[in-house]
């Protein structure tokens, strides 16, 4: 995983940086979610491993399948990842340009896990509440886990809250053994 990390990193960077030049970073996002899919499919990718076909056949095949409305700088980028073959690091190009991408805008990922479902309301809340403490516009990914019996766990980059019960039983846990 680390290698296709440092593989990606280039890409990514130039991706950004032809996006940024571009003021088109939103519609480059948009292309590396269709291309991520793309080359994630088995079929896909047993179609771009096939040795009868040329590196125009599989640029080709994948600027065919991610649809209409590609740039040129954009179809040269498939192309470069092709006749390289880097199609399969595009999920983690695409994780390393939105890093980029929220640095650039000043977002930050906030990682949310929940001993229960939350509902709309209490996301937005939760959302609002999050961006004032961090000060940050924050993108919030929640999911459920039973594990933490009551209560939410956030973590926001190196920052992290624990209210959950789980959590506040370890630390009463630690501070019984000391």
């Amino acid at each position: 995983m680390a290698e296709n990390l440092t593989i990606a990193r280039p890409y990514a960077d130039a991706a950004f940086e032809q996006a940024k030049a571009e003021k088109a970073l939103g519609q480059w996002l948009d292309l590396l979610d269709r291309l991520s899919a793309i080359v994630s499919d088995e079929a896909m990718q047993a179609a771009v491993r096939d040795p009868k076909l040329t590196d125009e056949q599989v640029c080709a095949l994948v600027t065919g399948v991610a649809g209409e409305g590609l740039g040129a700088d954009q179809q040269n980028f498939v192309r470069i990842l092709v006749e390289n073959d880097r199609l399969q690091v595009l999920p983690q190009i695409r994780d390393l340009f939105v890093q980029k991408k929220n640095g650039h805008e000043g977002v930050l990922e906030a990682d949310v896990s929940s001993a229960f479902p939350l509902d709309d309301a209490a996301r937005a809340k939760l959302q609002k509440d999050l961006e004032a403490h961090f000060k940050a516009k924050l993108n919030v990914h929640v999911r459920v886990d039973p594990e933490l019996i009551g209560g939410v766990r956030i973590a926001v980059g190196d920052d992290v809250i624990d209210t959950s019960v789980r959590g506040k039983l370890a630390n009463m846990a630690a501070a019984l053994k000391n």
